[in-house]
């Protein structure tokens, strides 16, 4: 059985993924988000916590022995080797599950994963598109730091730890320019609809 068309959906912290996710699943696109599979999966009895007890100790893990978010995340911002070793445990675990929620979907798939571009091997045989969603840093960091429990010096941090935009975008096949008002991102989000309907038809027919 033909694979759905399946566009990967990508883009810097605060740039506007989950937002334009929405917009897609509105159209009728199915969205697989693999923020959503990290959180279950990091969850009280969820499969990544034993490695990740393993590896961090108890300071990372909440009272219900899930994941404490905001302590890992200082972890993480503050250690890069620390980010690797939690990469290394969650991702393959992420990219498994992703592979088989986004097995069948119609009228295409939007498969979100905020690290595509780092991890674009992994994800390659997944996808057949990537859409990078796109923002000026000055407005992707007023997003972060008014998150709740982030301050401006984590936001800051969070937002330097990320590739260059540049490099991310020299991956996408499609840009979307979150610079401007609501209505011009979702004029750009249906555009694309049109253009993703039309390339997921020509795939079903060959």
């Amino acid at each position: 059985m033909t694979s759905p068309f399946r566009v990967g959906l990508t883009g810097g912290i605060g740039a506007g993924k989950s937002t334009v996710a929405v917009m897609f699943a509105d159209l009728g696109a199915k969205v697989v988000d693999t923020d959503v599979i990290a959180r279950e999966l990091t969850a009280a009895g969820g499969i990544a916590i034993p490695d990740i007890r393993a590896r961090f100790g108890e300071a990372v893990l909440a009272g219900d022995g899930g994941l404490d978010r905001a302590a890992m995340r200082a972890r993480v911002f503050a250690d890069a080797s620390a980010r690797r070793d939690l990469e290394a445990i969650l991702h393959p675990l992420i990219r498994a599950r992703a592979a088989r929620a986004s097995e069948a979907g119609e009228p295409y798939v939007i498969l979100v994963v905020p690290l595509l571009i780092e991890h674009l091997e992994a994800y390659r045989e997944l996808i057949d598109r990537v859409a990078v969603v796109d923002c000026e840093p000055e407005t992707r960091l007023a997003r972060i730091a008014g998150r709740p429990g982030l301050d401006p010096v984590t936001a800051r941090a969070m937002l330097d730890a990320q590739i260059d935009p540049a490099v991310r975008l020299r991956h996408a096949d499609d840009v979307i320019d979150n610079r401007g008002d609501p209505e011009a991102l979702r004029g750009s989000v249906h555009d694309l609809h049109r253009r993703y309907l039309a390339l997921a038809s020509e795939k079903k027919r060959n």
